[in-house]
């Protein structure tokens, strides 16, 4: 029983990460008014679904719960760190998808020092890949 127990907690730090990472999202857009790039947007499409499935799959142990919610961590992962590639320079301009509105190579808003947003989602995304990834190979019948 110690070994389900410990396997538990490997599902139960991705949620966490999922957890925390979408109300940060909902407090940076509702509560300090800064509008998201396109780019935060599909990372917030991947991540929102995260604190769902995961919290679901926390609460009635089913493994099944992180095997739904890897394609959202792997999806979220790479748009974060095409991002983080775009805020760095790595990214040739003419590759920026943002349009009208808050630029997606220019982030504002720092966290922690000098911490972008787009940086924290990099590690949000590989933390949660991460802890699932675990998980399933310990589960694995």
């Amino acid at each position: 029983m110690q070994d389900k127990r410990t396997q538990w907690w490997w599902l139960m730090a991705a949620w966490a990460v999922a957890l925390i990472s979408t109300l940060g999202a909902l407090f940076i857009g509702e509560v300090m008014g800064m509008t998201p790039c396109v780019l935060c947007w599909y990372q917030r499409i991947a991540m929102f679904p995260l604190a769902i499935i995961l919290g679901m799959a926390v609460f009635t142990e089913d493994r099944r719960g992180a095997v739904y919610a890897m394609p959202f961590a792997l999806a979220g992962l790479a748009l974060a760190a095409y991002h983080c590639a775009l805020i760095a320079g790595w990214v040739p301009q003419w590759w920026v998808p943002c349009g009208t509105g808050p630029s997606c190579s220019q982030q504002a808003l720092v966290i922690l020092g000098d911490i972008q947003i787009p940086w924290l989602s990099l590690a949000a995304f590989l933390a949660i890949a991460a802890a699932l990834t675990i998980y399933l190979i310990r589960t694995r019948k």
